[in-house]
């Protein structure tokens, strides 16, 4: 049996940006949230619009590092991140003191981490200069590379795989059954957001972003989207793990999609495989300190290695220390072992998955056509020793 890693002894700090409390979302109601929502997209629709003039034109030359090759070790990393199983790398990774220590061996200072809830909002952060890298979903990373021109975020590690359903109430058995009825998400424009717009979409369902449509698809968080469907004001929710779980543990969901059967190998050569968490850095950062980044992707590398390692009860028991010590609360034991049991924790970010994913974007009505290259630099991670090399699809630096 795995040993756990040793905790680092300095702390990381801790900064909490969670959901609205249970009065406040029950003030501003639903219909203001889906309002929220159309601006949101409206304003990614006019970022990523900068993009398009550049959507059909390849490259004059193959894509520049974005990970310079001198630099200095940054004086703290700020990185991001969620409460979710899916993040568990991170989870684990920062309450082990894997990448704490990581960076402490480069020459970093601190560690300073925040807790989100949604990739959006995190991305945000990110390109606002508050924090300096994170862990997310492949699509809001794609949004924020299109809006800027490739210039905000680069993906140098992959993360998790698989771990995301759309699950619903009893009485809902099929495509069929799901017309007028209302689902959530995470957050507009999020990956499992997404996700579900375009399975719809293959269905014959036409949704929009300002919630109307055949469907009717309320962003909402997470922690709020499994108290409306308990409390029957929700029929299903498109959610990545531990959230899909906890709907049918915890408020007797089934699941009429696992998003693992629509994946069949033909863009990632594994199937059933598509990518749900990557690690980003902001490219400035990356630029300014190489040696950072590389003990960042280290320290990622380390706590997926841990977590492919070690036994199922051990694995458990780690996640959910993480958990609490990042959320304030642990969950039940058969709520993290089946979303684990969901979920392949790999350093591949799927690169070959990503011009599906952005065109399933466009589709939704969320995203603008986007030239990709140069999202990926992959050199720090494809040199790490005992690491199999992974591929960035032509989409950036191997």
């Amino acid at each position: 049996m795995s040993k756990s890693p040793t905790p680092d002894a300095e702390t990381p700090q801790r900064v909490r940006i969670t959901a609205e409390s249970d009065a406040t979302q029950s003030k501003r109601g639903r219909g203001l949230t889906i309002g929220i929502g159309a601006a949101v997209v409206l304003l990614l629709g006019a970022g990523a619009a900068l993009a398009t003039a550049n959507a059909h034109q390849a490259p004059s030359q193959p894509s520049q590092s974005a990970i310079a090759q001198t630099g200095t070790p940054a004086a703290q990393l700020r990185l991001g991140y969620f409460a979710n199983v899916t993040h568990a790398p991170a989870v684990v990774g920062v309450q082990q003191g894997l990448i704490g220590n990581a960076l402490k061996a480069a020459g970093t200072g601190s560690l300073t981490t925040q807790v989100f809830s949604a990739g959006p909002a995190e991305i945000e952060a990110l390109n606002a200069g508050a924090i300096d890298a994170a862990y997310v979903g492949p699509n809001p990373a794609i949004n924020s590379f299109a809006q800027s021109k490739g210039q905000s975020v680069v993906v140098v590690a992959g993360v998790a795989a698989g771990g995301a359903q759309l699950v619903v109430r009893p009485g809902i058995n099929s495509a069929a059954d799901l017309k007028g009825k209302t689902l959530a998400t995470p957050q507009l424009g999020n990956t499992q957001d997404v996700a579900l717009r375009a399975w719809l979409a293959k269905q014959g369902y036409k949704t929009t972003p300002n919630g109307s449509g055949d469907v009717i698809i309320d962003p909402t968080d997470n922690a709020q989207t499994l108290k409306l469907f308990q409390a029957g004001k929700l029929d299903g929710a498109w959610l990545p793990e531990p959230w899909a779980s906890r709907l049918v543990l915890q408020a007797g969901a089934h699941v009429l999609v696992d998003e693992k059967t629509l994946w069949d190998g033909s863009q990632t050569g594994r199937p059933g495989l598509f990518p749900t968490t990557v690690l980003v850095v902001n490219k400035k950062f990356a630029a300014d300190h190489p040696q950072t980044v590389e003990a960042l992707v280290k320290g990622d590398a380390a706590a997926i290695d841990w977590l492919n390692k070690t036994s199922a009860t051990q694995k458990v028991q780690a996640v959910n220390d993480g958990l609490r010590a990042a959320a304030g609360q642990a969950l039940p034991t058969d709520v993290v072992q089946r979303a684990l049991d969901n979920i392949t924790f790999t350093t591949d970010p799927l690169a070959g998955a990503y011009p599906k994913l952005l065109q399933d974007g466009v589709d939704a009505g969320v995203s603008k056509t986007a030239d990709l290259h140069g999202l990926f630099d992959l050199s720090i991670l494809n040199r790490l020793p005992g690491e199999t090399k992974v591929s960035a699809a032509g989409l950036g630096q191997e």
